[in-house]
């Protein structure tokens, strides 16, 4: 639609999955010009079913947001898309957006969508990137259903950041899905005793704090096979585990200077999801806790909100939405 600055877009929408998607058909509904970039990047690139949408539950991802590019391009001859990577982001003086893709290319826009997502940060030990979605999932919401009825399984504790109570909390979920669940602290005692002492008897968990050397796949591709530094194996359903995580295009947040949380989530103001930056929204993994495709869809919506209050007031030279929250939280703030 736009670049090299020729045209200025009302929003320039960062990410193709569904808070991205989300956001550009929702502002097309205030008859409104984006450009939505789509680096074909997705947290759940390596997943062949979503959940918990409802009509597209056990479907393809990649199928839901061909449909959705599908759909908006048909309907909205606002909307635009772009297969590029971009590179390169920054408020200008005039106080619109440009950004840069990996080819030079430029698009101005009068706001900015980061729904760049997150990425998992999956280390150490072996086998755990191989097993990544089909044996060792990171939510047993997204993924528990199918492995309903297993004699047991297990819960990966392996950062002391990861608190105890949400151990706790993946273990009841592997629970309702096993008859038997074992927390692997992989050579910590201190987790392991710190779950014990918080587990009264006859629970269906117990404790296992061997190092782990390797994971491997099941002899018929389901399934996990944990082998241990000391020789000795154990084979388990399933295995749940929150990894580290951290923003995906991390460079995007720090060129535009936006301020983030402790836990490394963009910061935004609720609901609309503005950054530190005004003009930019986050929506999606990248500034949620519940990182899930209903949450980022909602996410998308609430931005494109944003967006449409700041585009419309600007041209007003009224105050939109956001501006009025960014005040209150500003205020609150003095007042502590």
């Amino acid at each position: 639609m736009a670049s090299n600055g020729h045209e200025i877009i009302d929003t320039l929408i960062i990410g193709g999955g569904p808070a991205g998607h989300a956001a550009a058909v929702s502002i097309a509904r205030n008859v409104h010009t984006a450009v939505l970039f789509d680096s074909h990047e997705y947290r759940n690139g390596h997943a062949n079913h979503m959940h918990m949408i409802p009509t597209w539950d056990g479907r393809d991802p990649e199928d839901f947001r061909e449909a959705a590019r599908k759909n908006t391009g048909e309907r909205y001859p606002l909307i635009s898309f772009v297969d590029a990577k971009i590179t390169k982001a920054k408020r200008l003086e005039d106080e619109t957006f440009e950004i840069e893709d990996g080819e030079g290319k430029t698009w101005r826009g009068k706001s900015l969508v980061l729904a760049t997502g997150v990425e998992d940060v999956l280390v150490d030990p072996p086998g755990l990137d191989e097993c990544w979605g089909k044996s060792i999932y990171h939510c047993l919401f997204c993924f528990g259903y199918e492995n309903r009825g297993s004699s047991s399984s297990g819960i990966l504790w392996f950062d002391d950041d990861f608190q105890l109570g949400f151990v706790q909390h993946m273990a009841r979920n592997g629970a309702q899905l096993s008859d038997a669940v074992t927390i692997y602290t992989n050579g910590s005692t201190k987790r392991a005793e710190s779950f014990a002492a918080a587990t009264v008897e006859n629970e269906p968990f117990k404790v296992d704090s061997r190092r782990i050397a390797k994971f491997e796949l099941g002899p018929t591709g389901s399934g996990v096979l944990i082998t241990f530094e000391d020789g000795s194996t154990r084979a388990e359903g399933f295995l749940a585990h929150k990894p580290i995580m951290k923003l995906r295009n991390t460079y995007l947040a720090e060129q535009l200077g936006l301020e983030t949380t402790p836990t490394g989530d963009i910061k935004v103001i609720p609901p609309f999801g503005e950054t530190s930056v005004p003009g930019c929204f986050a929506a999606g993994d990248n500034s949620s806790t519940f990182k899930m495709i209903s949450n980022a869809i909602h996410a998308g919506a609430l931005a494109a909100s944003g967006v449409a209050s700041h585009v419309q007031s600007r041209l007003y030279g009224q105050k939109g939405m956001s501006d009025v929250l960014r005040a209150a939280a500003a205020a609150k703030e003095q007042q502590k």
